[in-house]
């Protein structure tokens, strides 16, 4: 999964978006997380769990590649 730290997926070169976990619903692999522009989204955690509030992830069709280093991510 280290190819896809760009901004772009490898497999079908759309965009990853970079999102913050706001909720995590263990049970289900799912999060709650946010988007810089405030939107919000359940996406998928399987491949990157465990994860956490406030853990930034890099997500792509509402699914969670990648965990993002803090200086990946805009504040």
């Amino acid at each position: 999964m280290s190819a896809c730290r760009g901004d772009h997926c490898v497999t079908c070169s759309d965009e990853g978006i970079a999102m913050r976990v706001l909720r995590v619903d263990a049970a289900r692999g799912l999060a709650l997380c946010a988007g810089e522009d405030g939107a919000r989204s359940t996406v998928e955690i399987a491949l990157v769990e465990p994860v956490a509030p406030g853990d930034a992830l890099l997500v792509h069709a509402g699914v969670a590649l990648v965990r993002l280093e803090p200086a990946e991510v805009g504040a």
